[in-house]
């Protein structure tokens, strides 16, 4: 994971594929890819997970509400996602049990006849899980059992519906499997941005010309045998910089997320709302200490701008939350949120992709596409669950092309080494009891060793022995959060986190849950950042400017009125 030499092989070697994207599905294509002995380069242009896929619900699961919609519509294709979905979700469980875990689902009901309509809906989720991962089955709870495991329900409900899906840190979850893709030799880079592409004189793509997006005086040819686009919704953009005649087939549908305090459920158990007045399903769930609501549904077109919560979705998710919890919500409890933009495919070969259904209404799979003109294949559409099937599909296809193109003999290929039961980094030493072993071993408080437990898994003790290095790495960035200085130059040494925001939002979550806080910290993260990094002051201080206006930006819009 060492970027300066890693930009230098980008530049001066050549691959057998070229992965354009580092998001959950590029990600999981490069750990795929290099399993099977291809010499795999990956590029991102912002940071691994900077966008759809650090912006989740935070669920690993098959889609209750998928299922719900293949028995009413008589759908056969949501029924394939949902049963897809549950054979990936223990997978996702099992092979990074740091970062994803078991999550109970209350689901709040009103009458007699709404607890017999969820419980079977439920009992029929089970079925289609066959099982798998060993989760608990659902179950039909009293009142009083209800109001037990989570006490903020609210008391005009009649009883509720508990059952079990899965919950994941999401950019660390995509971090581990860039780790395991470079340890397994892949070369990878983030804030490196694709500008073009060379082709051969049969028209299909030989390079990628790339820029360097904290030096973009440093511009270069990667070089490769077949490139696979994994850009999630900025996928038409690669596909037409490829072949300028491609039809468009990303139909951008943006969800946004707030945090609360977790005391509104008082429960380390999440809620699932299953009706809103726009036909969609919320979810309450506790995050880092916090309480995470959404998501919403609509469509988003301007793909340059950054989505973000504004005060018109705050309301909307106060309102359909309120109804289901004892305490009185207002937007003085936000304390952060996020949009995403989910890639939904619209229909193929069609000239307006913006026409037909409504973005809630389509399906989230996936679909892999060869561009018979350029030989660019893009993976489109899908969601976290199914990451990993998703990249088995899009290099199965990889493989099929250089087959192909090296007369019909892939002599790259190793022997090949299935991602269903390969450990993620992080994965290797981690168990329950770690948080107590950095205990006994480091002195740090508990609070702060279950956090780096949970966080880095059995990596967890080389950031621990950078406290003793340094005493004062062992300090917290903020009385309110377990989180400590040592990460900062762990995630600068060790994770390639090269701004204020990689650190901050993706390596720890800070941003997603608190933005005050995170704003404050800026100058202090900034200070160790730069000395790790090297930079200048003039650096420093535009890196400082640079995110907390856009913090700012970020509060103000969700609460203007």
């Amino acid at each position: 994971m060492n970027r300066t030499e890693n930009l230098q092989r980008l530049a001066t070697e050549e691959f057998d594929l070229c992965i354009i994207g580092g998001g959950a599905s590029g990600a999981g294509c490069a750990l795929d890819a290099a399993l099977r002995g291809l010499k795999v380069a990956l590029i991102e242009k912002t940071d691994f997970a900077a966008e759809t896929s650090s912006k989740s619900t935070k669920l690993v699961h098959g889609g209750v509400r998928y299922l719900e919609q293949a028995f009413k519509n008589l759908d056969f294709a949501q029924l394939r996602q949902v049963k897809h979905g549950l054979e990936e979700r223990h997978i996702v469980l099992k092979n990074a049990p740091y970062l994803a875990r078991p999550l109970g689902l209350i689901t709040p009901v009103f009458s007699w006849w709404e607890g017999i309509y969820y419980t079977i809906g439920l009992k029929l989720y089970d079925w289609f899980a066959h099982k798998k991962g060993g989760l608990p089955e659902s179950r039909w709870l009293s009142k009083k059992e209800a109001l037990s495991l989570m006490p903020g329900i609210s008391p005009k409900i009649h009883s509720a519906v508990l059952y079990y899906d899965g919950q994941l840190d999401d950019a660390r979850y995509a971090l581990a499997l860039i780790q395991s893709a470079a340890e397994c030799q892949a070369v990878v880079a983030n804030h490196v941005s694709v500008v073009g592409f060379q082709k051969n004189a049969a028209g299909k793509i030989k390079s990628a010309q790339v820029q360097d997006q904290w030096d973009t005086q440093n511009c270069f040819e990667v070089k490769a045998r077949q490139f696979l686009n994994c850009t999630g919704p900025y996928a038409d953009s690669i596909r037409q910089l490829a072949n300028p005649e491609t039809l468009p087939r990303i139909r951008p549908s943006k969800g946004v997320h707030l945090v609360l305090p977790q005391t509104i459920l008082q429960s380390q158990m999440a809620m699932l709302i299953p009706k809103t007045r726009d036909g969609r399903m919320v979810f309450a769930i506790p995050f880092e200490g916090t309480l995470l609501l959404g998501t919403t549904d609509e469509p988003y077109t301007d793909l340059e701008k950054e989505p973000v919560l504004e005060a018109r979705e705050v309301q909307f998710l106060l309102e359909t939350l309120q109804p289901f919890v004892a305490q009185k919500l207002d937007s003085s409890q936000v304390s952060a949120g996020f949009g995403g933009i989910r890639p939904l495919i619209g229909a193929a070969n069609h000239p307006n992709h913006s026409v037909g259904k409504q973005t809630k209404s389509l399906l989230r799979d996936h679909e892999i596409e060869l561009d018979p003109v350029s030989g660019l294949i893009s993976l489109l559409g899908g969601k976290w669950t199914t990451y990993r099937l998703m990249a088995m599909e899009a290099v199965n296809q990889v493989e099929q092309a250089l087959e192909i193109q090296i007369g019909g003999k892939l002599v790259h290929k190793g022997s090949e080494r299935s991602t269903q039961n390969y450990l993620l980094a992080g994965a290797e030493g981690y168990s329950d009891i770690l948080w107590k072993n950095l205990n006994q071993k480091f002195g740090l408080d508990p609070a702060i060793c279950q956090h780096l437990a949970s966080k880095y898994g059995g990596r967890s003790i080389k950031v621990a022995e950078l406290t003793l290095e340094n005493p004062s790495l062992s300090e917290r960035l903020s009385p309110k959060y377990p989180f400590i200085k040592a990460e900062i130059i762990y995630a600068v040494r060790e994770e390639m986190a090269l701004t204020l925001r990689d650190f901050l939002a993706r390596r720890i979550r800070l941003e997603l849950i608190d933005w005050h806080t995170t704003r404050a910290l800026v100058p202090e993260v900034a200070h160790w950042m730069g000395k790790a990094l090297g930079w200048s002051v003039a650096t420093e201080t535009a890196e400082i400017q640079t995110y907390q206006a856009l913090l700012d930006e970020f509060i103000a819009q969700s609460i203007q009125q």
